[in-house]
């Protein structure tokens, strides 16, 4: 195993400006140099009316069609004050933990802002007019919306140090340029990104919970292993002394202009091979996409082997893959009591996994290590030079921290991907007599390119391949049944077709 000790983000104790603001106290002067520890809850009180009514509205809040039976702040921070002195905006950071039936309380951070008087750009982003508390007085907006206190953001990152519990870290000989135009980008849907000029992009992480996200963690340890399949990590910022360990809350990357993601690319060429490419598109990309997919294999390859190298690996015996197949089974029944349709299919599902549990009994070992965990062709940019980068390291946001930071066999990643090339090829159309035939060529290539970097085709370790690819279809299948019950023939016909081969 690796010493993965110089791939940890940095945990430097600078306490940075003297005058950095610190945590949010009441508005008045005598009350500020009082230090009510009061404020919270007052600030909390004049925020939850607002927070009822617009939590829910937003994209990267989990909880939505469930009340919001309370709200607690872990943590209020002034980035900037929020006193209204000169009409100048304030920014404010909450970790606000919500708590919603039958689970645990979920903390996702919020960047609000303050200003007397909204001006009529940012009247799309308000929460509301704060009557009482520490903001009495002030309006309060969604703060990413406005490029002043995006520009404060970028900043700050530019300063390593302290405000309050705010620790900001940036990669050793960084320099980050001062001025460049903010802009929010409208592409996420669990966090929040904003671009600077066409050098830099902030993730936001919206849900946020202890320890290191694996988007910092693994981008460093690809960045620092000088893979070239990863957009760089400059600089970063935690949340400290809140948990056992630091959070982390946002991370700043490279932004890569003029790339296109994968699915993109792939919709383009399916288009072009049926006729209906329109002027603008790519010269190098037609309707044979297998070049790409091969491309795209080999990348993932060098990912996997870099992260292989980087960080700890592990090896799962018998009694771990027996586990590992048994929550795959209680996935698949859980999803079939939620999706009927699944019910016809259930045997013949599960004899992928019980095909699992049958060679860990005959001794097989699987070698797991860090990986993706949430790969698909979207997770994937070509860049302007043709190459191909990942991004989005997170993982799968709904699953707990902790198990996306556990090693699992490199093969998840692999079936995450086959199965996006099936979601391009019936995008447009679920019955598409050719969708199959598109979809495995692109597969085979695909795993073609992976054999070649890596040295091991993906295909010769069949049983997990399928067991993978099956839990991953099943996923998909109660995912379109609650979300997008349109897009559910798509999952419905690879289950068929897992479920009714011969066992490899």
């Amino acid at each position: 195993m690796s010493d993965t000790s110089r791939l940890r983000p940095s945990t430097d104790t600078d306490t940075g400006p003297m005058n950095a603001p610190g945590r949010l106290q009441p508005t008045t002067p005598a009350a500020r140099a009082a230090g009510d520890i009061g404020a919270g809850t007052a600030l909390l009180g004049a925020l939850t009316p607002m927070l009822r009514e617009w939590l829910p509205g937003q994209r990267w809040f989990a909880g939505k069609g469930r009340p919001i039976d309370g709200l607690a702040l872990r943590s209020a921070v002034e980035v900037l004050p929020c006193d209204g002195r000169l009409g100048t905006p304030g920014l404010l950071h909450l970790l606000l933990e919500v708590q919603q039936p039958g689970g645990t309380p979920d903390c996702y951070q919020l960047l609000l802002g303050t200003r007397e008087v909204l001006p009529p750009s940012l009247v799309p982003a308000l929460l509301g007019r704060a009557q009482d508390g520490p903001l009495a007085g002030l309006t309060v907006y969604e703060a990413l919306h406005d490029q002043r206190l995006t520009g404060l953001l970028l900043e700050r990152l530019r300063s390593p140090g302290r405000t309050g519990p705010l620790r900001f870290s940036a990669e050793p000989g960084t320099t980050l340029p001062a001025g460049l135009a903010p802009r929010l980008s409208t592409a996420e849907q669990s966090n929040s990104s904003v671009v600077y000029g066409d050098t830099f992009i902030l993730k936001l992480f919206r849900r946020v919970s202890p320890g290191a996200n694996p988007d910092l963690e693994l981008s460093l340890a690809l960045a620092r292993s000088g893979s070239r399949r990863v957009a760089e990590p400059v600089a970063w910022f935690e949340a400290v002394g809140l948990y056992d360990e630091p959070a982390t809350l946002g991370l700043l990357q490279r932004f890569l202009p003029g790339s296109v993601d994968g699915w993109t690319l792939a919709l383009r060429a399916l288009d072009a091979g049926r006729g209906a490419a329109g002027d603008g598109r790519p010269a190098d990309v037609g309707g044979d996409f297998t070049p790409h997919a091969h491309a795209l294999g080999q990348a993932t390859a060098e990912v996997h082997t870099a992260l292989a190298d980087a960080l700890p690996t592990t090896v799962l015996t018998g009694a771990r893959i027996s586990l590992l197949a048994s929550a795959m089974a209680d996935r698949l029944d859980a999803a079939t009591r939620a999706v009927p349709q699944l019910a016809p299919y259930s045997r013949g599902l599960r004899g992928a996994f019980e095909d699992l549990v049958h060679l860990g009994d005959r001794g097989l070992t699987l070698a797991a290590q860090r990986i993706h965990g949430d790969l698909h062709l979207g997770q994937a940019l070509r860049t302007a030079g043709g190459d191909w980068v990942l991004i989005d390291f997170e993982g799968e946001p709904a699953r707990p921290l902790a198990e996306r930071r556990t090693p699992r066999p490199a093969v998840q990643d692999i079936a995450g991907m086959l199965r996006s090339f099936d979601y391009a090829a019936r995008h447009r159309d679920p019955a598409d007599p050719d969708a199959a035939a598109w979809a495995e060529a692109n597969r085979a290539a695909f795993c073609a390119g992976y054999a070649r970097r890596a040295g091991r085709d993906p295909r010769e370790s069949a049983v997990l391949l399928r067991a993978y690819e099956t839990d991953k279809a099943v996923y998909e299948v109660l995912y379109e049944a609650r979300h997008r019950p349109d897009w559910l023939p798509i999952p419905m016909a690879a289950v068929e077709r897992l479920a009714t081969a011969p066992a490899p």
